[in-house]
């Protein structure tokens, strides 16, 4: 066994049942809130937020809160897995493992799956923090778990996208692709899509587990996640462009390079009606026209934000490695309100039930609310 300690914390919230149990639509379950990974969520946040709690990990924390009914899930780099009471900030219970953890959990019901660097993967009871299961893929886990029906998708740096049965693991198919697979699965339909090391977009039947087309050539190596919009996917790609193509006749529709300066990108896209935005390693926030591709405005930061912008209504949120938490209008992209801390964002917060939830490089997880 890989896991060397587990250690369940009452939960004075948890026991008392202070509080009644959050509606599915005030949860935040992957890390790009929905199947579709659009980073885009209808609800709105509070314009007056102060910070409820705060929780100290042991270590870094570099992805993604989960929120899912009383409970908000992380994962630090070296391999604790927490819940956290989501109305006291209080410790539900931890897992330990042997190795780090890079990927944000993803939870579907009572199950939460999460991969760790080593390339092994568990299903956790997310009430009791229990291992269901595991397997192990041949590479490092840096995107999250999808669920599709009866299963659970991860991909792997190995290059492969691995389908397991969500009961017990069971392993149901293997798609390969022809380099290293750093996203999460994207899920529209019975169709999943894969942003490759290699180039390419694949797009996967995900009852048979194989190809659903040719890939789509991108021009260029991509580890961001793609986000769907109907027929249409966005994605990123680390040599200085942002795509929107069409998945189904695997045809182009327009490519956004900044001609002053080539940006290089490592995160992923949030989709906000008619408008997509992106942030670079060259502190550039870029808005997008989805229908044009030509851009809308931009916000420059002090420092690169190495976590994909989030939106909420008519709001983006950018975390950024200088500490900066920041709240921009999705119309006009100017600045609405700030939080800064000591330390780094790497990963973008979630939003839940009108609160909003990060991370950060010290082990510091945030809850803000009004």
């Amino acid at each position: 066994m890989l896991l060397f300690d587990h250690t369940l914390v009452p939960s004075t919230a948890v026991a008392a049942e202070e509080s009644e149990t959050p509606s599915p639509q005030a949860d935040w379950a992957l890390p790009r809130f929905d199947p579709q990974s659009t980073g885009a969520t209808p609800q709105n946040v509070a314009s007056n937020l102060a910070v409820k709690w705060e929780f100290q990990a042991d270590e870094a924390i570099e992805a993604t809160p989960i929120v899912v009914g009383k409970l908000v899930f992380v994962a630090d780099v070296m391999g604790k897995l927490y819940a956290i009471d989501r109305k006291t900030g209080q410790q539900a219970w931890s897992h330990d493992f042997e190795t780090g953890f890079l990927a944000a959990p993803a939870v579907a019901g009572s199950r939460l799956v999460i991969g760790d660097v080593d390339g092994n993967v568990y299903a956790i009871d997310s009430e009791s923090g229990k291992v269901l299961w595991q397997q192990t893929t041949e590479g490092e886990i840096s995107g999250s778990a999808a669920f599709f029906e009866e299963n659970v998708l991860v991909t792997s740096q190995d290059g492969n996208l691995y389908c397991f049965r969500a009961a017990d693991g069971s392993p149901q198919w293997t798609y390969q692709t022809d380099d290293q697979v750093r996203c999460s699965p994207t899920i529209a339909g019975n169709r999943t899509f894969l942003g490759g090391c290699d180039g390419q977009l694949h797009v996967v039947d995900l009852r048979s587990g194989q190809s659903a087309g040719d890939p789509v050539s991108l021009g260029g190596p991509t580890g961001s996640t793609p986000a769907v919009a109907g027929e249409m996917a966005f994605l990123p790609i680390m040599d200085g462009a942002v795509l929107a193509l069409n998945w189904k006749l695997g045809t182009e529709l327009w490519r956004y390079v900044d001609e002053d300066r080539p940006q290089e990108y490592r995160g992923s896209a949030a989709i906000g009606g008619e408008t997509l935005v992106v942030a670079s390693q060259n502190k550039q926030v870029d808005a997008i026209s989805v229908k044009t591709g030509q851009r809308k405005w931009r916000y420059t930061l002090k420092r690169r934000a190495d976590a994909s912008p989030v939106l909420s209504a008519d709001d983006v949120w950018i975390a950024s490695t200088d500490g900066r938490l920041i709240r921009l209008s999705l119309e006009t992209g100017k600045e609405r309100w700030s939080y800064e801390i000591r330390g780094a964002f790497i990963a973008p917060p979630a939003i839940a039930g009108g609160e909003l939830f990060i991370a950060d490089d010290n082990g510091v997880v945030r809850c803000f609310g009004p």
